[in-house]
């Protein structure tokens, strides 16, 4: 039988991931980060249409991270022994994360020289 879900009930399965993503070291580096570069972004003289590009281009790398813990742990509970398909299986979460570093890096350089050049 299927549980009931609610918007309630979705939030606290939400909280509860954060809380297992925040065990995490790579989720603990992203976060800081994440956090460093918000708090730079309050003080660079762009417009703030720009300072919000570069915001939003700062959640790729832990939505990827997310993604990735969530298929890591999905093969470490489904096999405890070595194989090549969980090896490839993890190894290209981890590719994911690290494409994803790349979108926050080019949009600020993108930016900042488009603001620089004003």
């Amino acid at each position: 039988m299927k549980p009931k879900y609610s918007i309630y009930k979705n939030f606290f399965y939400a909280v509860d991931g954060a809380k297992v993503l925040l065990k995490e070291s790579s989720f603990k580096i992203e976060i800081t980060v994440f956090t460093t570069a918000t708090i730079v972004l309050v003080f660079l003289p762009y417009p703030i249409w720009a300072k919000l590009f570069m915001f939003v281009s700062l959640f790729a790398p832990l939505i990827a991270e997310a993604f990735n813990t969530a298929i890591e742990k999905i093969v470490d509970m489904t096999t405890s022994e070595y194989h090549i398909l969980a090896k490839h299986a993890k190894d290209i979460a981890a590719f994911g994360v690290f494409i994803s570093i790349f979108i926050p890096l080019f949009t600020w350089l993108a930016f900042m020289m488009y603001c620089y050049d004003k």
